[in-house]
């Protein structure tokens, strides 16, 4: 560590410029007289002894003011490491006692630098997932997390996941049961891209997760005008090109989703299976429909791109129809427009016999 970064830390501390400068010279010099410590640090003698009292109070150094002339000590490193520990950790309970966890607001920007925390902002926004996730990174890193990932996918959250560079890193199809709701491989080393719940992003060159030596940097965004840019783009220029290698089974029924892609998911996967649903969805009709807040009918169609086979006239498309009292109507997610009814919530459910 260079001096600037040695100061920075021990101002961090509540050191003061002249308090490091004297305390520097001290352990350059080693065992020294105040006369000595003066002329290195550029500061009064008198000025010497008070600031060596002050260092000595913190355990920074040792004043023997029994020796003719004084003299100043610098307490050996790891003894003022562990100091410097023990009084972190006791705050700790404090701090922690005190705080107070608020959502925050507004956009969010951070730059991340460190391959490490990249991957524990992925694990922390799959931990944290409610609803769905899309997520794009090398097939290499699955391994590191791979754990967090299917206890998300048991908490019933869709999770589309891109595995790039295959042909260097080909997965054993047969450990991807339980990984994502549907993975899909691609030979080319793809940018790592994630977002959960259309509110959190992430993206990276994929090299920051494969390289020790990359001096890329990823972006982490909380913003619910630009993360759906995300997924659009995910499902645009991505996950069409991608080969599907698995799909997981329907859900057994009835369930009830707050995640739109995750019902249309479902209704994909039981009418590839030949399955019969009926599905009640709440929320409001688009425009100036005169329709109540809930609708309850048979699916007749899907469209999606979600898993093969496609249905969906463009990539991003996913909607339902489902039949009421001889009367179709389109249901559509959040934003929907082209639809009839922008769906806040779907039950989907087995008709009754």
């Amino acid at each position: 560590m260079d001096q600037d970064g040695l100061t920075d830390l021990l101002e961090r501390f509540g050191l003061s410029e002249k308090e490091i400068d004297t305390y520097l010279a001290i352990l350059e010099h080693g065992e020294s007289k105040a006369s000595t410590i003066s002329d290195a640090a550029d500061v009064s003698k008198r000025y010497v002894y008070s600031i060596s009292e002050a260092l000595e109070e913190r355990g920074f150094v040792e004043v023997d003011d029994h020796a003719v002339p004084t003299v100043i000590r610098p307490v050996p490193p790891d003894e003022v490491v562990d100091r410097l520990t023990e009084s972190v950790e006791a705050i700790e309970p404090g701090i922690r006692s005190r705080y107070t966890a608020t959502e925050r607001t507004g956009e969010q920007f951070e730059v991340i630098k460190s391959r490490q925390t990249v991957l524990k902002r992925i694990e922390a926004l799959l931990s944290n997932a409610e609803t769905e996730v899309t997520l794009s990174l090398p097939a290499e890193v699955l391994p590191q997390v791979r754990s967090t990932l299917e206890e998300t996918v048991d908490r019933g959250v869709l999770v589309l996941l891109l595995l790039g560079a295959t042909e260097r890193n080909e997965p054993d199809i047969a450990t991807l049961t339980g990984t994502a709701s549907t993975v899909r491989t691609w030979d080319a080393l793809v940018p790592t891209m994630m977002t959960a719940d259309q509110r959190h992003g992430l993206l990276a060159p994929s090299q920051l997760l494969t390289s020790s030596t990359s001096e890329t940097k990823a972006i982490a965004l909380r913003q619910e005008q630009l993360v759906p840019v995300f997924v659009g783009s995910f499902l645009a220029n991505y996950w069409p090109t991608a080969d599907e290698c698995y799909v997981t089974t329907p859900a057994t029924l009835p369930q009830t989703y707050d995640g739109f892609r995750n019902a249309v998911f479902q209704v994909a996967l039981h009418e590839a299976a030949n399955t019969t649903l009926r599905a009640t969805v709440t929320g409001s009709p688009v425009g100036d429909r005169s329709l109540p807040a809930e609708l309850s009918g048979t699916v007749v169609s899907v469209q999606q791109s979600l898993v093969r086979p496609v249905t969906s006239t463009i990539p991003v498309e996913n909607s339902f129809e489902i039949d009421v009292d001889g009367e179709r109507y389109r249901i559509g997610g959040s934003g929907a427009f082209l639809e009839d009814f922008e769906a806040e919530s779907v039950t989907l459910e087995y008709p009754e016999e």
